[in-house]
């Protein structure tokens, strides 16, 4: 048996329950807990994220470098466009005009609190030969 096992990712913010209704749109996911400072969700893939009520809590400035990362997540799409429309109808906002350098596309979005996270291109695998 292992010491830890997986636990919540949890984020600080001022509202809770509006913080979870986006990421239970964006993810898909289900509320799987409920208090009065703290909601917690699980998406189909097994991701459990929470949010906690933090009266006095900062958002992040990134890309600005004052108060800038404070957690940083990253969610894999398969249609960029089709995703970014989504993060947009639940309340959150671009923070990088086009698709970042690298071995696959990503793009830079905050949540209605202020959370950044990137929303990325799920690598295709080839098969191995021979």
């Amino acid at each position: 048996m292992p010491l830890v096992t997986a636990g919540v990712v949890v984020l600080d913010c001022a509202e809770p329950e509006k913080l979870a209704v986006f990421y239970k749109g964006l993810l898909e996911a289900e509320e799987t807990d409920s208090s009065a400072n703290l909601v917690e969700i699980r998406a189909a893939d097994g991701l459990r994220l929470a949010f906690r009520r933090d009266a006095n809590v900062t958002p992040p400035s990134w890309p600005r470098p004052e108060n800038s990362l404070q957690v940083h997540l990253d969610l894999l799409v398969e249609d960029l466009d089709a995703a970014e429309r989504r993060v947009v109808e639940l309340g959150g906002r671009p923070l990088e005009a086009k698709d970042g350098p690298g071995p696959y596309e990503e793009r830079g979005y905050s949540d209605p609190s202020g959370h950044t996270f990137t929303l990325r291109t799920a690598r295709q695998t080839a098969p191995k030969q021979g």
